[in-house]
């Protein structure tokens, strides 16, 4: 709800953060849940990894919905998340979020004005907000439907 209200507010770079923080979260949660004994207790999720084509993996072997991740005109996912070291390539949601959890916007930069006008703006990330957003319902539509049918 944060991210949707972020997003109304034209606040772009939160907005894209707090989606793939609660995608992060809702996964490791879903996942420790599945996975270990103790249902309740938070603390299993320091041994889940964060946002990783492992942990994709993973989740996948558990038949949790991890294809709803997929980005529009993400034709390579399933590769991609089945690449391996040196060869490895990160699936779209896993690319993005570290971009964005080590600052790294430079694709998102605004060239529009010739290379000596390079700026950015957090406007810059509108397009990837909506992207998430529309990733975001479509996960919480298919995590809902595992999680009746599951836990």
């Amino acid at each position: 709800t944060q991210a949707l209200e972020a997003m109304k507010q034209s606040l772009y770079l939160p907005a894209c953060s707090c989606f793939i923080n609660g995608i992060e979260a809702s996964i490791r949660i879903t996942y420790a849940k599945q996975t270990s004994s103790s249902t309740n207790d938070l603390n299993a999720l320091t041994s889940i990894p964060t946002l990783s084509n492992n942990l994709l993996k993973n989740a996948q072997m558990i038949n949790m919905p991890v294809n709803s991740l997929k980005f529009p005109n993400e034709n390579n996912f399933e590769a991609n998340l089945d690449s391996k070291k040196p060869d490895l390539k990160h699936v779209e949601i896993v690319r993005v979020r570290h971009n964005l959890a080590h600052g790294n916007i430079f694709e998102y930069i605004n060239s529009d004005l010739g290379e000596n006008n390079l700026f950015f703006t957090p406007e810059c990330c509108r397009e990837l907000a909506e992207i998430l957003y529309a990733v975001s319902k479509d996960w919480c539509m298919q995590l809902s439907k595992f999680k009746k049918d599951n836990i």
